[in-house]
């Protein structure tokens, strides 16, 4: 669909939704790290899918994604969330 389809308020919406996708991202991530830190087999195995294409979309680089996903640490997720925290 073409941005002319919807209303002005619906493309006003959709433009400020894309606008801040980068915080919404981030804070999503936020959130994953809480669930990380209490998901348990299987669960935490999904959840490390899941955190690791997060910080993809937020463009932490694939070599440092690989290496905290191979610690299984969610205190260096923590991290990242924080550094990008500050830098935004």
């Amino acid at each position: 669909m073409a941005l002319g389809d919807f209303t002005r308020h619906q493309q006003g919406i959709i433009k400020r939704y894309y606008a801040s996708s980068d915080s919404i991202q981030l804070q999503k991530l936020g959130e994953q790290v809480t669930e990380l830190y209490l998901a348990e087999g299987k669960k935490r195995e999904k959840m490390w899918v899941t955190v690791a294409a997060s910080m993809l979309k937020l463009g932490v680089p694939q070599s440092r994604i690989d290496h905290i996903v191979q610690q299984s640490d969610p205190k260096l997720v923590a991290n990242i969330v924080t550094e990008l925290q500050s830098k935004s």
